[in-house]
């Protein structure tokens, strides 16, 4: 069972959940049963615990004002209760550290952010060219992760990796994957691997948390024997 976290949208005064189907389908072929994860307040650990291995999906930016950082122009920022809830969700697995996690674009900005890295808000402030990097267009990256073409959409990106270690990088020098060492499974991607044609870094990064998480689950069940 794979938690995949929802997006939140506010639109005439109501609040909705909504998730884009794709990343459902690619846990499907992955194997996996994908669950739904939703933000409302408190019900993060118990949601974790409910679930084998967890999704972090793609959205709108974070707004770094909460680790004191002035908020760039250019920033369109998510839902605040989105917001508190994904971090609610990476403190709750903070405590569960058995707990697969797979981070997608935002999903690893949120790792990263979490865990002390610096955000940059707009990637062509940084990298000239960056544009390159949104509206789903493929680039090469390269690293122990593997090498090929991915597809992204993000105009923001990690400036460094903190504790975490870095897996692939572009060729114009973005953070394209990191891992936490420590971690049995704790692994973001900056691209999109539902929409990426490769095979192994397609939907074959979904694979890897499927298949970590069957074996954590195992492992679960081996301890309570």
């Amino acid at each position: 069972m794979i938690g995949i976290a929802c997006d939140m949208t506010t639109t005439e005064g109501r609040t909705l959940y909504r998730l884009n189907r794709q990343y459902v389908r690619t846990v499907h072929e992955a194997g996996g049963l994908p669950v739904l994860l939703t933000h409302e307040p408190g019900d993060a650990l118990e949601s974790i615990d409910a679930v084998d291995g967890v999704l972090l999906t793609g959205g709108a930016d974070i707004d770094i004002r909460v680790r004191g950082q002035p908020l760039h122009p250019k920033a369109d920022l998510m839902d605040p209760a989105r917001q508190r809830g994904e971090f609610e969700l990476l403190e709750a697995l903070d405590h569960r550290s058995d707990k697969p996690v797979l981070g997608i674009c935002l999903g690893m900005q949120l790792m990263g952010v979490h865990h002390g890295c610096e955000l940059v808000q707009h990637v062509p402030d940084r990298i000239p060219g960056g544009e390159r990097h949104q509206g789903n267009q493929e680039h090469p990256i390269t690293g122990a992760i593997g090498s090929g073409l991915v597809a992204s959409s993000h105009h923001q990106m990690l400036g460094d990796a903190g504790p975490f270690r870095v897996m692939a990088t572009s060729d114009d020098g973005v953070l394209e994957a990191i891992e936490l060492p420590g971690r049995p499974f704790y692994l973001g991607v900056q691209w999109h691997p539902e929409r990426t044609r490769d095979p192994a870094l397609g939907v074959g990064m979904v694979k890897r948390l499927v298949e970590a998480a069957a074996a954590a689950r195992e492992a679960r069940k081996g301890k309570v024997k």
